[in-house]
């Protein structure tokens, strides 16, 4: 199993269950807390793919549905419905440290430039988290707190750079998702927000 497909299962993972939790949370069905969880968590792989001219993942690949599975039947077996609570957000924070370094990795082995690749790496970490949270009809967290998508942008950005600068891959993965952990912890830990518009 390539690096690549191993953190595609691993953030797949990460938010179905963080998807099915959310929606689990907000009383919907299982069909409902099923279609959420498979949206957070391949709608962002998707995304890229398509932008980057590929087949979607999960339709030539079984494990990636397994993944969205297995996270809706744990969520449904325990029936434990949790706010977002820390656990949750340890696991998203984590999901989107994967999903970042996924979306950048693939964009580099695809030959995009190096600005595409780090977009495209925040394209993949954050598609599946508004979605979630816009079927939830929950306010997106994207568009207002914890700057996922800052946190995302810092990862993907120290990823791409060390690559670019003939770093190892294991080096820059380690480093790029430590990024995105670390701005994403510290931004929530000192309530650090980007300006809002004031009227």
């Amino acid at each position: 199993m390539s690096l690549l497909h191993a953190l595609d299962l691993l953030a797949t993972f990460v938010f179905a269950l963080v998807g099915a939790r959310v929606a689990a949370d907000k009383g919907l069905d299982y069909g409902g807390i099923a279609f959420v969880a498979a949206i957070s968590s391949i709608s962002g792989g998707t995304l890229r793919n398509l932008f980057l001219g590929l087949r979607p993942i999960w339709i030539v690949d079984p494990w990636i549905i397994t993944s969205v599975i297995t996270a809706v039947i744990l969520t449904l077996v325990f029936r434990r419905v949790t706010h977002v609570s820390k656990s949750l957000l340890i696991m998203d924070t984590f999901g989107l440290a994967v999903a970042t370094i996924s979306g950048a990795h693939l964009a580099i082995q695809s030959d995009v430039a190096w600005f595409g690749a780090i977009l495209l790496g925040v394209v993949t970490a954050v598609t599946g988290g508004l979605l979630r949270d816009l079927l939830c009809q929950i306010e997106p967290v994207l568009l207002h707190r914890e700057t996922i998508g800052t946190s995302s942008l810092i990862g993907s950005i120290f990823f791409v750079s060390l690559l670019e600068v003939g770093s190892s891959l294991m080096v820059a993965v380690f480093v790029g998702g430590a990024a995105v952990v670390l701005s994403r912890f510290i931004s929530i830990y000192f309530n650090l927000h980007l300006p809002k518009f004031v009227k």
